[in-house]
Formats: C-alpha cells, structure tokens, sequence
C-alpha cells in the first residue's frame, strides 16, 4: 500500500489503523520558525474526537497527540517548528476488536472490507483497519500545523444538510456552529437534527450529510494549471476523506441551472486599488487558480455501513449469508468529518501557498498596476 501520502511541498503521511496500537502522521516540507505546541493541535482533534455525544459513536478516545520531531524550544521558551519532519502520534486506547467476532469473515455492504481483500488478500475486519474513518484523527492533527503556513488564513466548516434536510442560508451564524454536536450554522435546522437523527440511531440505521468548508483571507494566484489546479487538488483531498461520494466548488452542479448572465462574478475596482467581485459563483477559483475571494467548497458523505438491519451479502469463502453489524458506530458519520474537511482543505492551501512562494516569490503582481502608475 504506497499511496499514504498527499501533497507536495506541504507533504503528509498518515500511518496506522482502527485497532492498532496508534496511528499518526509525519508532516514534511512545514517551513520553519512557526510557532506550534501540542494545544495548537489538539484543538482541533477535540472537535473531531469520538464520544462527545449520543450522535456520534461512544468509542471513548481521548485522541491526545504528541509531538515527537520538528519542533524546538529555544532559549526564549517558545517552541517552534525547525524545519525538519513533524511526527505526530495519537494511541488508541478503547478499542473493542471483540464487536466485530461475529462478523470477521463477512463483508459489510458499503463497506471497503472487500475491494481491501480483492486488491491486497487482508480482511481487517476490526472496525476496518486503514478503511476506518478512525484514520482521519491524523489528517486532523496535519490541519492544525496547515493552518498556520499560510498567514490570515481561516478555514470553518458546517453541516449544511442531514439526510433530506437542508439548513436555511437565511439563518447562517458561525457562532452557531460550536453551539450545536452537529457543527450546524443553523439553530432551527440543529434541533431538526436533532429529532431526526435520534429515529435514525434507535432504529439502528444510519444517514449520509454534506458539508461545507470556507477558508477566507486565501490569497490570489494560488493554484497550478492545468494539471495541479486549485481547485482539482481540493476535489482530490475531499473525496480522499472515508466515506465522501461527491465534491462540489462553489455552485457546483446549480451552475448548471444558471444562465451565463447570473453566474458570471462581475468585477469592479475596490478602494484599495484591487479589483472586488460582486458575487461568488466560482467558489474562489477561476482557471483552477485562487481569485483572493473565500474558497468555498462542499463534500457529500455518504451512510454508516455499519447498520443493525440485516443486509444480505457473502462471506470469504463465497458463501451466501447475512450480516448485522453490532458495536458502536456514528449513525451520521458526516457529523465528525467537519474538521476533517477543514484540515484537508487548509493542507491543500498550505501546499499550494508554498509552490506559489517557490515560483513566483511572495508578491502578486497586478496586472493592471503599470497601466495605473501610467
């Protein structure tokens, strides 16, 4: 299995499995002399941490991560990146490999269990090895350190639909998002969840969401046509995340449904002496290259295949039977991929920012500035 890591100059290696001992990420090409500890990361990690709620799965893990290489405190006492790999390691330490006896020698439908053993000849049926969504803990501890390459930047997420309920963009409050275990902008549409996914977790079923992630103060001209677009790396790091079945940047697939009247961003001439766009259609990006608007991208998530409803399916030795999968699991999976997506999205800006530093310098050059000095 070759492909662990993603990126280039901000590069990241994730390592470990649901039921191992630990996983973990090694972080390369971090610049140094930024500032980082170990509460910058965990942070992040408490958002995406299992068993705050009875909406997600009561797997008690405290995911405390800690740093092993690349950072330094000097003689000021301020500990800050050198230069050098980051190891970060989080240990599991409530694993329960027992939940899943009765099904080891079963693939769960929905589930990676099977294309793993077709491709590799290994079924880790404890809670699905590097299929498991355990594995994201570790991209969100990358996010944290991504953050802070790129100077300004802010990347929030929110659940903006559960099932068939979508939230109302009226009502859109960021303050809201840490107020509600369904990271939702919403307050009326959180206590719809709420009743909602509480039928879904009784009758032992499970429900997809999609979620939103903005990374604002992003600035202009990051992006690698036309292979290494911007925006086609982002679609890579979403659809990179467990469970996520669809991307979209900006409209999306409304953008089909709009004329080119309504979905062209018209552009006027800002105080500052920089252009400003009158909407933002494109989600930030135009040419596969960052216009300085919001980056603003959605992925959807799809079910939980672990479900107590009986489905039917075959076992290693082809046989055919059923499969009911007990133990404790998210009955909406999309809740806890919030930060998961935040962290994807700020790698991808973390990486980009660095190949635009190494082609072009730090500056952006304005197009129009000489016609202007003229």
């Amino acid at each position: 299995m070759s492909f662990n890591t993603f990126g280039h100059l901000f590069r990241v290696t994730t390592f470990g499995e649901s039921h191992g001992p630990a996983l973990g990420c090694v972080i390369d090409g971090c610049p140094p002399r930024i500032p980082l500890t170990t509460a910058d990361i965990q942070r992040d990690l408490d958002r995406r941490r299992p068993g705050q709620s009875r909406y997600t799965t009561q797997r008690q893990e405290p995911d405390a991560v800690r740093i092993l290489s690349g950072v330094f405190a000097g003689e000021d006492g301020q500990e800050m990146t050198t230069g050098t790999p980051i190891a970060l390691l989080i240990e599991n330490v409530d694993q329960r490999s027992r939940d899943y006896s009765a099904i080891k020698g079963k693939y769960r439908p929905g589930h990676a269990g099977y294309t793993y053993d077709v491709k590799y000849g290994f079924h880790d049926y404890r809670g699905g090895g590097r299929a498991s969504a355990r594995e994201t803990a570790a991209r969100v501890a990358a996010g944290a350190v991504a953050r802070k390459v790129v100077p300004g930047l802010l990347v929030r997420g929110a659940l903006v639909q559960m099932g068939p309920h979508r939230i109302d963009r009226a009502n859109w409050d960021w303050d809201e998002v840490g107020r509600n275990p369904f990271f939702c902008p919403d307050a009326k549409a959180a206590a719809l969840f709420a009743d909602y996914l509480d039928g879904v977790r009784k009758a032992g079923s499970s429900i997809g969401a999609v979620i939103e992630v903005v990374a604002e103060n992003v600035p202009a001209g990051l992006g690698a046509p036309v292979y290494g677009k911007l925006d086609a790396d982002i679609a890579s790091a979403f659809m990179g995340i467990n469970a996520v079945k669809g991307v979209e940047i900006g409209d999306g697939f409304a953008a089909a449904e709009l004329s080119g009247e309504d979905n062209a961003d018209e552009m006027r001439m800002g105080n500052d002496g920089k252009p400003r766009f009158l909407s933002n259609h494109a989600g930030g990006i135009l040419g596969g290259i960052s216009t300085g608007q919001p980056v603003v991208a959605r992925f959807a998530v799809k079910p939980t295949s672990s479900i107590l409803s009986p489905r039917r399916t075959v076992d290693r030795t082809g046989r055919e039977t059923a499969i009911v999968t007990t133990g404790r699991h998210d009955p909406c999976v999309g809740i806890r991929a919030v930060p998961v997506g935040e962290a994807m999205l700020a790698c991808v800006l973390a990486d980009h920012y660095l190949r635009h530093r190494g082609q072009v310098g730090e500056g952006l050059r304005w197009p129009f500035a000489a016609s202007q000095d003229q």
